[in-house]
């Protein structure tokens, strides 16, 4: 009744405020008269937090406000590192290994982790979040190799909102329980190394290599950590707002790393980065080729015929007409080279959270389809070959010499 974004509350605060001001008029007493301004003052504080909260449909519990806070996720285990028992080899990670009570929570709801994410190439070393579905833990699965979709964030933000805002963890397990997913494993990096700083997942020009960081060195350490398909056509990139526009540049940039992206209420030209104390620069300098290369609009317009690039989902908030228009334009380019384009206008939908808690749950479902699909196509290519060559192998064996 009292949650962050119910009305009742807001009603509250302002029967509240009008007390206190009251108070503050009637009054003899200066002391009396200095409390009630205090307290009003924080009435007038709360309801603008709460307003803003309400309006980007952020934190919708008081327990997501409190979870994101204080970094903590509901089932979240233990820090891992590459070596352990997740990429297949005996674990002596004690949080894990003691012992059935971790694997009997993974095999009914999955396992969120936090791990250490060092850049090889970057030279960037920052910690992120991985999901891994119930699916990974089961017999059947033991010898799967699970594709992968890599989750973006917004700015301002942190890669913990995956979890604790958006729940990306709780309805991927629930669509997996009715059948609408396939079981796929999460990663959700750090894309801007505070949650102030604007960098677009973009490599700055005498600054950190942000695209190098979030297009290579995390995939390729999640590949090595992890039971997981090899960047290609096995992963996803998906993100909201910014992190949209980073979803479709990375997938762009690295057409053979990624076979789908999802960009939800995302931008499809890059703006000037906002760094921790506030200042605007180009993340490109004066290289206005490099800017070229970073526009989605100018990447898919300079795509040969024929060229592959992965396939994209788009969503947008339907009462945002600047996001629609970015994404119907956007799908229009992607058309000329892509036969399908799914493209979600979510009703009174704006540039918010609760867009894109709706969306969420459609662009999974897509997303995690597409990739079993993709999976399951090169498996059965795989086994026909390695069929083919048992056959010429066995051939070749009955032959006898010299004939």
């Amino acid at each position: 009744m009292l949650e962050p974004q119910s009305w009742v509350l807001f009603a509250l605060l302002v029967v509240l405020f009008g007390v206190l001001v009251w108070w503050i008029i009637a009054s003899r007493h200066l002391a009396l008269k200095i409390v009630a301004a205090c307290l009003a003052f924080v009435m007038a504080m709360a309801f603008g937090v709460l307003a803003v909260n309400k309006y980007f449909s952020y934190y919708a519990t008081w327990g997501a406000a409190i979870a994101d806070f204080s970094n903590q996720s509901p089932n979240s285990g233990p820090q891992i590192s590459a070596g352990s028992l997740l990429s297949g080899t005996k674990s002596k990670d004690p949080g894990f290994n003691e012992h059935a009570v971790y694997l009997r929570l993974a095999l009914q709801q999955g396992y969120t982790l936090r791990v250490d994410m060092p850049g090889k190439l970057s030279g960037i070393n920052r910690f992120g979040y991985v999901y891994l579905p119930p699916q990974y833990f089961e017999s059947q699965y033991a010898n799967y190799r699970f594709p992968v979709i890599e989750l973006i964030h917004g700015q301002p933000g942190i890669p913990a909102d995956w979890i604790n805002v958006v729940g990306v963890q709780e309805t991927l397990n629930d669509l997996l329980k009715h059948a609408e997913a396939s079981p796929v494993v999460l990663v959700m990096p750090d894309a801007n190394g505070g949650n102030r700083i604007s960098l677009q997942c973009l490599n700055q020009v005498g600054g950190p290599a942000d695209l190098t960081y979030l297009a290579q060195d995390v995939p390729d350490l999640i590949a090595r950590m992890l039971r997981v398909q090899p960047p290609g056509l096995g992963w996803g990139v998906a993100g909201y707002s910014e992190g949209g526009y980073c979803a479709a540049n990375m997938a762009l940039r690295f057409r053979y790393r990624y076979g789908f992206a999802a960009s939800l209420s995302g931008y499809f030209t890059p703006y000037n980065n906002k760094l921790a104390s506030g200042k605007a620069v180009s993340p490109f300098g004066t290289d206005s080729a490099l800017r070229t290369e970073n526009t989605p609009l100018d990447e898919v317009r300079a795509l040969a015929p024929g060229a592959r690039l992965p396939q994209f989902w788009l969503g947008a908030g339907a009462s945002d007409k600047a996001d629609v228009a970015n994404a119907v334009y956007f799908a229009q380019e992607l058309q000329l080279h892509e036969a399908s384009v799914p493209l979600i206008l979510t009703p009174g939908g704006g540039h918010t959270m609760g867009t894109w808690l709706a969306e969420v749950p459609p662009m999974l479902t897509w997303m995690s389809r597409g990739l079993a699909s993709v999976v399951a196509h090169v498996s059965a290519l795989q086994l026909a070959r390695a069929r083919a060559e048992a056959r010429a192998d066995h051939r070749a064996g009955t032959v006898a010499p010299g004939n």
